[in-house]
């Protein structure tokens, strides 16, 4: 008894796009059958978002190329908004765009009508078409919560609902989901996959864009791969691993950093006392010149207080000295010209200036060193550390008078780093430093990290990635209820010890052979 092929759902055919001084889409081409996660893979600067945006009507594409789905056809420079959204094509980005003072009912059906009876809204309607999609993904919150209160994970799904919201039970579409896991704790990123799978199992067709690797072989059918704008692999998941997808997308064998190894380390650069701020109660943390220490912890422990507190980016009570000098509270400019440094999660919100270039974006935390004796800033001066920045971090950008909002997210988070590292601070405070990069961009960060720790400098990473946690620290500390709940040196860490730790001793049913 033969069986009927699977429809394909999307059919994107010779997709080019060329912006000023590069070629970001080469002929590319991706097809997605009816009921299939299908994982679109690539290393930062590889044309995945160019081909989203193309795809959403962002961007108009070279003429040339096609886009169908289902039974709609059109020329890819004609893609306008209205299209994709009237075939069917609905996206989540990595940014969810949710309205956290609103109700979730109110994020779901933000920008439809509302229902109305005798001309004011029927909210026991609304609530209740609300629940209606909240069951459908397994969400178990109530319609009337607010959206800020919900964890990362029901914050996701709920996107992902009003992306969905007007077709229950009908499949005809593509979801498009772009990063979807960056920010969520590893027992949250577990909850979604199971959503997305059963998702797929009823119809829905998924295109599924992420850097985690192991997602990718774990809740893909097919991945597609991109690598400088052209597609350089198309494979049935289940024949690929980590290492062989890891050399697709960078084009060669990904070196690690170099693993931390036993030190002397000098004396303490960070001590930290009794440091209350946000959710933290009265943490004490202490950090040696050379030494890498890891943060570990649920969203909420406290993590990024920590960095911020230290930073005096945050209001808080206790003690910070940096190399015996005394940092007050809520002086960052103090702590920068006593060499503190520090990277957020959201580099775009808190850690760049996406509308300047990258030349400008590099020097300025250190302006001062481009002073000329009448005040003027050198540009001259300012252009060659860029230029030498550009080249010792790997940022690929056409050159460095580009605004950083035009590089892709792993480019932009090197231009970050550059910055400061480039200042040779004497503590790095790094939130999430590879969140959302590539596998490339992630190893040549790290390399970067150690690299600054090997100089002397006292570096405070705080990750909820435990593999970059294993990779870089010399000794791992983990935040719980506010407090430092534990701590181990490298020697004593894996992986199944950081999930015990964080998230409780159920979390792992067997430890790892």
């Amino acid at each position: 008894m033969s069986v009927a092929p699977t429809p394909t759902r999307l059919h994107v055919a010779d997709i080019s796009k060329t912006f000023p001084g590069t070629k970001a889409l080469s002929g590319a081409s991706l097809s997605v059958s009816a009921g299939e996660v299908h994982a679109l893979v690539g290393g930062n600067g590889s044309g995945k978002s160019t081909l989203i945006k193309i795809l959403a009507g962002v961007y108009a594409a070279d003429p040339g190329g096609t886009i169908t789905v289902g039974e709609r056809s059109v020329a890819a420079h004609e893609v306008t908004p209205q299209w994709s959204a009237d075939a069917h094509l609905a996206f989540v980005h990595q940014d969810l765009g949710l309205f956290d003072q609103l109700s979730v009912a109110e994020n779901l059906f933000v920008g439809l009508p509302y229902p109305r009876r005798l001309g004011v809204i029927n909210w026991r309607r609304l609530n209740a078409e609300a629940t209606g999609i909240l069951e459908r993904l397994g969400v178990a919150v109530s319609p009337d919560a607010p959206v800020g209160g919900l964890r990362a994970a029901d914050r996701t799904l709920v996107a992902i609902g009003r992306a969905l919201r007007d077709r229950e039970d009908v499949h005809d579409g593509v979801l498009v989901l772009d990063e979807p896991t960056a920010r969520l704790p590893a027992k949250e990123v577990d909850r979604l996959l199971e959503t997305l799978t059963r998702l797929a199992a009823e119809g829905q067709s998924i295109v599924y864009v992420s850097h985690r690797l192991d997602e990718i072989l774990t809740v893909s059918q097919h991945t597609t791969v991109l690598r400088d704008g052209n597609v350089v692999a198309r494979r049935a998941t289940d024949e690929l691993d980590i290492g062989e997808l890891s050399q697709l997308i960078a084009g060669d064998t990904v070196q690690s950093a170099a693993a931390p190894t036993d030190t002397l380390f000098g004396p303490p650069t960070l001590e930290a006392r009794d440091v209350w701020a946000g959710p933290l109660r009265g943490v004490d943390v202490t950090v040696a010149a050379g030494e890498v220490l890891g943060v570990a912890g649920l969203v909420g422990a406290g993590a990024s207080s920590l960095l911020r507190a230290i930073y005096g980016a945050q209001p808080r009570r206790g003690t910070v000295r940096l190399r015996g000098q005394e940092l007050r509270a809520g002086n960052v400019a103090a702590a920068v010209r006593a060499g503190a440094a520090l990277v957020p999660d959201d580099r775009l919100r808190h850690g760049a200036f996406a509308t300047l270039s990258v030349r400008e974006n590099v020097s300025a935390s250190y302006l001062a060193r481009f002073r000329t004796r009448w005040a003027m800033v050198d540009r001259r001066a300012e252009q060659a550390a860029s230029a030498r920045a550009v080249d010792t971090f790997g940022v690929r950008c056409p050159s460095p008078q580009v605004p950083l909002a035009l590089l892709s997210g792993g480019n932009q988070q090197k231009v970050v780093m550059a910055r400061w590292l480039t200042g040779e601070p004497q503590l790095l405070l790094l939130d999430e430093p590879t969140q959302g990069v590539d596998v490339g961009a992630r190893a040549e960060i790290h390399r970067q990290i150690r690299d600054a720790a090997r100089r002397g400098c006292a570096v405070l990473v705080a990750s909820s990635d435990a593999d970059e946690l294993l990779d870089l620290s010399d000794r791992v500390i983990v935040l719980r209820g506010g407090r430092v709940a534990t701590s181990a040196h490298r020697h004593e860490v894996d992986r199944h010890w950081i999930a015990q730790q964080v998230f409780g001793h159920d979390y792992l049913e067997e430890p790892p052979t």
